[in-house]
């Protein structure tokens, strides 16, 4: 009997039963990763290597292990070490990269019987808002062959969305794991900064902002595997526990800003989408206040940007000044930038990160969940770095991603999940954000949010 194509926990109650085996489930994905070649959202896969694996998972069954992801196949975003794998952060400069070792979460998921079957694309060290790179081109959009998942989890995102695999890990170090999951509509969870340890991997151009994403179709696949990836470990010294209780959302203070208090274009589609979610919710009995975080003067993203260009000059900047061509051209103009950076304009970005964090803290204190749209629009062509006009306006090439940034410099966890579509299909997401350390209650709610939304 061959797997159907279930969710993670069907999927494990299945292996772990002996109803079907995790070889038979890996086969089964690998031949839909095949079938959807031209989604470009896998851009590596290794047969023997997974059906190995999947052969290991069903000796541990046999011998009585029980495994909460057992034969679950996953894809793994492309900047994410995965021993014996290659990995190249969609970069020409890692094209030949083999990871040295597992990254702490990839480890525990293993350990967990889940079956890597994959590599998810990625945009060039994750770092620009859409899913293309030099090496291995546009990853598409599920929906639409001109159209962008995203990024720059767009690759795990999409093969989420098509159904490849039931869950993917991405990264998120200013919603990319948010944001093209709220664009193909599926779910995806940026954890408290700590909260799933990160690394052994690459240099990270973005400093103390990135975290190990889960993207899932639903919140309980998305609370399966944050399970399992949690909990501190000393080889991060920045890992931490976080609560273990998950408080019952009808007791919890919820916030809605339809623009999260900043002067910021959201298309009528999403803005209507979001008051009528959050209507129905009242209508099921939460009680949800209009409020917005107070922020300090001069709090844009444009502030906070000098710290991912500076990040990319000062791990790439030599290379760039040697061979600007190996790089994305979009890339290569956010290192040009970061090497024109003084040291006093990182200062104020970094002094402009720590006003979010402390504004998005004191907000906190009064409120328990905070919702926002995730994105102010609808995917657009993939060969822009964003659309051209937002809610009426002209939209800069960053435009689409002013929901998320501010929550990963705060470091608090948030998810995104459906909440609706445009005329023609495409859907957008309502972001659910708590403060640091209430990810289990946060994934509580938002399962039952999501429950509230789908009736």
């Amino acid at each position: 009997m061959t797997s159907r194509n279930n969710s993670a926990r069907e999927i494990a109650a299945d292996v772990t039963a002996g109803r079907t085996s995790a070889v038979e489930t890996a086969t089964a994905a690998l031949g839909r990763i095949e079938a959807a070649r031209a989604l470009n959202a896998v851009v590596t896969i290794d047969p023997a290597r997974t059906l190995a694996d999947a052969a290991a998972v069903d000796e541990r069954v046999r011998a009585g292990e029980k495994m909460p992801l057992a034969g679950v196949p996953i894809i793994v975003k492309d900047n994410i070490w995965v021993g014996g794998w290659r990995i190249t952060q969609g970069s020409r400069l890692f094209a030949d990269f083999v990871a040295p070792q597992d990254a702490i979460a990839i480890e525990r998921l293993r350990k967990a019987g889940a079956v890597i079957v994959g590599i998810g694309a990625t945009s060039e060290f994750a770092s620009k808002g859409v899913t293309t790179s030099q090496l291995y081109g546009p990853t598409r959009h599920p929906l639409g062959p001109t159209l962008t998942p995203g990024g720059s989890s767009g690759g795990p995102a999409a093969a989420v969305a098509a159904g490849l695999v039931p869950l993917a890990i991405g990264t998120d170090a200013g919603g990319s794991s948010r944001r093209p999951p709220a664009h193909v509509g599926v779910a995806g969870f940026k954890p408290s900064y700590g909260a799933i340890p990160y690394g052994p991997s690459f240099a990270e151009p973005f400093f103390g902002l990135s975290v190990t994403a889960p993207i899932a179709a639903d919140v309980s696949d998305i609370m399966l595997a944050f399970e399992v990836m949690a909990g501190t470990d000393p080889r991060d010294p920045d890992s931490a526990d976080i609560a273990q209780k998950a408080d019952d959302i009808a007791g919890l203070r919820i916030a809605f800003s339809p623009r999260l208090g900043l002067d910021i274009a959201v298309d009528d589609v999403v803005a209507n989408g979001l008051i009528s979610t959050v209507q129905r919710l009242s209508d099921a009995g939460l009680h949800i206040a209009h409020r917005d975080p107070v922020w300090p003067a001069g709090a844009t993203e444009e502030a906070i940007m000098p710290l991912q260009h500076a990040g990319l000059a000062a791990l790439y900047g030599d290379t760039f000044r040697n061979d600007p061509d190996v790089f994305d051209p979009d890339i290569a103009r956010q290192i040009e930038r970061g090497l024109s950076w003084s040291g006093t304009d990182v200062a104020g970005a970094l002094v402009a990160s720590a006003a979010i964090a402390n504004a998005f803290a004191a907000f906190f204190t009064e409120v328990d969940l905070l919702l926002t749209p995730t994105v102010p629009c609808v995917a657009w062509p993939f060969a822009q770095l964003g659309p051209d006009m937002i809610g009426g306006r002209p939209a800069s090439p960053r435009g689409h991603a002013v929901f998320t940034p501010f929550v990963n410099h705060a470091r608090l966890p948030a998810i995104s999940i459906p909440c609706g579509t445009d005329a023609n299909g495409l859907p957008f997401g309502l972001q659910i954000i708590a403060r640091r350390g209430q990810d289990r209650s946060l994934l509580r709610a938002a399962g039952h949010i999501e429950m509230m939304i789908s009736e």
